[in-house]
Formats: C-alpha cells, structure tokens, sequence
C-alpha cells in the first residue's frame, strides 16, 4: 500500500486543509453531521460505509478537532459525535461543494437535493467571495502571495486575455 504524504507542515492553507479533512468519508461525515446525524449508526446507514473505515475517520475528525464526543443525548451508554467550532467553520466549504455539485454534475432538470433557509423555507443564495471593502471578487481578482516572498501588488490577466498555458499554470488558490 502506498504510504500518503503529509501536508501538515505545507505553506499553502489549501494543502494543510486538505491533510485535516480531503478524504471524502471525511466531508461526507461532516456533511451528515450539518444535517444532524450524531451516532455512529447514523452515519453509518446514511454513507453506506463499512465499521472499520467509519471508526477510522470519526476518531482522525474528533483528533483534528472537528468532531467531539460528549454523551448520548438520549441518557444511553452511547456517545454522540457533535461539530466543534472548528467543525461548524466547514459549513461554507460543505456549501460551496454543494453548489459546484449542483452546477456541474447534474443534468439539467435532474433531481437532488437543496439546501434551504430554515426562517424563509427558500433556496440558500450563491456563495460570493468578497474583498476586505465588500467588492465582489473572483478568480482573475486575485494573487496568492507564496510564504516567504516579498509583497508587491500583482494583477492577473482578464481571463479572455489568457493563453491556455499560463491560466493552467497560475498559482491556485
């Protein structure tokens, strides 16, 4: 079995969120967990995954610090697995998965499933991500500034002007 790489100590945030929560179990317990499951065999009959795996990733989601387990909420023996701070700070990365997913993976017209504001009964808005002033901002609006070098203001190209080259080899996120 090929042993994985850590990105524990990597500079970009991408990289590091990635080796705390990339693994799709993972997400999708995370994602289970916003929709309120608590127990080990709800989550279990929701993603359809075997003991072993489940076992395995609730216990790496409570040492990151995304999951707790405090107990049953029913008096039981059993413990629940609630969403920490940490935990609940995904909700927008869960969002956003949710949204490219429905943009791009479903035909149109296919059923599945939305996410709904519970004060007003209707469909979440789009994610926007927006500058310090509030301006909208988008791909084309922004550099990474990699650790360690110096901070000059840069622009990116409009992404018409770019050749397929350089917009599949710009810095990422």
């Amino acid at each position: 079995m090929v042993k994985r790489t850590s990105l524990k100590r990597a500079e970009c945030p991408v990289a590091r969120s990635l080796d705390a929560i990339g693994d799709w179990w993972s997400l999708l317990i995370v994602r289970d967990a916003f929709d309120g499951a608590r127990r080990f065999g709800e989550f279990q009959n929701s993603l359809g995954i075997s003991k072993g795996i489940l076992t395995t990733r609730l216990r790496d989601l409570v040492a990151q610090g995304v999951l707790d387990t405090v107990p049953a909420s029913d008096g039981s023996a059993y413990q629940d697995y609630v969403l920490t701070k940490k935990g609940q700070d995904l909700f927008p990365i869960v969002v956003g998965l949710r949204q490219w997913g429905e943009d791009h993976c479903f035909e149109p017209g296919e059923a599945h499933s939305v996410l709904v504001d519970n004060e007003t009964a209707e469909r979440v808005g789009r994610l926007e991500i927006r500058s310090r002033s509030g301006r909208a901002v988008g791909w084309a609006d922004t550099t990474v500034r990699k650790a360690g070098t110096p901070s000059p203001v840069q622009r990116r190209s409009a992404p018409a002007k770019r050749s397929r080259r350089s917009a599949s080899t710009a810095a990422g996120p």
